[in-house]
């Protein structure tokens, strides 16, 4: 209201229109605090995100590659129905400074986000879990391997961090290699996660098996982490069969405390290039440290990363008399205190062998 809207009025008039403008602007200022709460709740809801746990939000599961720059990403987010107008949600990220926090990785994105919650939603989200195994027995270039193609991490990097003594120090292990301390298990790991990330999560988990139960064990046998790895590892390479890991961990036991050479095959293939294959005569007689038909005791290292019950053998043998064993054929061995029942036995296998061999001759005629 104009005050010049007054002028010539009489005084009762001036009340009336002063009273309708005081009622005017208490309607307004009502309507006001009615409408504006409304209003900041529309702008939270539209920027804030939305209870991603609940299970009614229907997700689409997105892959975003190492490398792909921001316009690559919106157009794969356009592809899957969760953005429409491309040049728009660019303009959203960029204002939101959202454009540079995106991340490599398996997303499981809610559908019906507005353009301020992806962009919120896709800064903050973490890599959706991804089951890996790692298979017992494995060496630290097949779990590299089976990593990379998992979940694409640089083998080669992984690797060299596990023979890096600097690194391997900063773990609290005194060792040349990690052989044997890369646990092999089923992981539920995200998509992201860097080499030094996934060898102390695998080594930490090794570590754990050796609680202070199996700290005064390792007493009791004269045994060190490193030594219990190390056989743990060739009963990894000789065990088909569960139940008789602890059998074959008390033959080398036995071997150890008569002073006997522990000739376990397992060493001399982890000398040997290329995939494991039919031992032969002259192989037992390469000079190396890991050759347990040469020398005596335990080989320097662990010569595979063995799996939780290889381990649990080792620290837990099965008290017998044997000295040798020698497969059955079926996956299982023979076990045998004297060296004349084990050459009964080995004849066996051999003849068993023979008539196997010469079943696959007669089949490719």
């Amino acid at each position: 209201m104009n005050p010049d809207d007054w002028k010539g009025n009489t005084r009762s008039e001036v009340a009336a229109m002063s009273n309708r403008f005081r009622f005017k602007w208490h309607r307004s200022y009502w309507l006001i605090i009615v409408i504006l709460p409304f209003v900041f709740w529309d702008i939270f809801s539209y920027f804030s995100l939305p209870d991603l746990d609940n299970p009614g939000i229907e997700k689409k599961s997105i892959y975003i590659p190492r490398g792909a720059n921001l316009s690559a990403i919106v157009d794969t987010l356009q592809e899957n129905g969760l953005v429409e107008d491309k040049d728009l949600f660019i303009i959203w990220l960029t204002s939101l400074g959202k454009d540079r926090s995106l991340k490599a990785g398996y997303f499981e994105i809610p559908v019906g986000l507005t353009y301020a919650q992806l962009a919120e939603y896709l800064s903050k989200a973490r890599s959706k879990e991804i089951k890996v195994t790692l298979l017992e027995g494995w060496r630290i270039t097949d779990i590299a391997g089976k990593l990379e193609a998992a979940i694409e991490i640089d083998s080669t990097r992984f690797v060299e961090l596990s023979r890096d003594t600097t690194f391997i120090r900063s773990l609290g292990l005194g060792v040349n290699s990690l052989e044997g301390y890369l646990l092999p298990d089923t992981y539920n790991l995200f998509w992201g996660m860097d080499e030094k990330q996934l060898i102390r999560l695998l080594v930490r988990h090794c570590l754990a098996i050796f609680d202070d139960e199996a700290k005064q064990q390792m007493d009791n046998l004269k045994m060190s982490v490193h030594r219990i790895l190390t056989l743990a590892s060739i009963i990894e390479g000789e065990a088909m069969l569960d139940d008789e890991r602890a059998t074959i961990a008390s033959v080398y036991y036995n071997r150890l405390r008569r002073r006997i050479k522990l000739q376990a095959d397992p060493t001399i293939q982890y000398i040997l290039p290329g995939p494991p294959r039919r031992l032969l005569y002259d192989d037992l007689k390469i000079d190396s440290p890991y050759n347990t038909y040469k020398y005596y005791g335990l080989p320097p290292g662990p010569i595979n990363n063995p799996g939780r019950k290889s381990i649990l053998a080792a620290l837990y043998p099965a008290k017998t008399g044997y000295i040798y064993f020698v497969a059955r054929g079926d996956g299982g061995h023979t076990f045998t205190r004297t060296a004349a029942e084990h050459a009964r036995e080995k004849a066996k296998f051999n003849r068993l062998r023979k008539q196997v061999y010469r079943k696959r001759k007669m089949q490719n005629r």
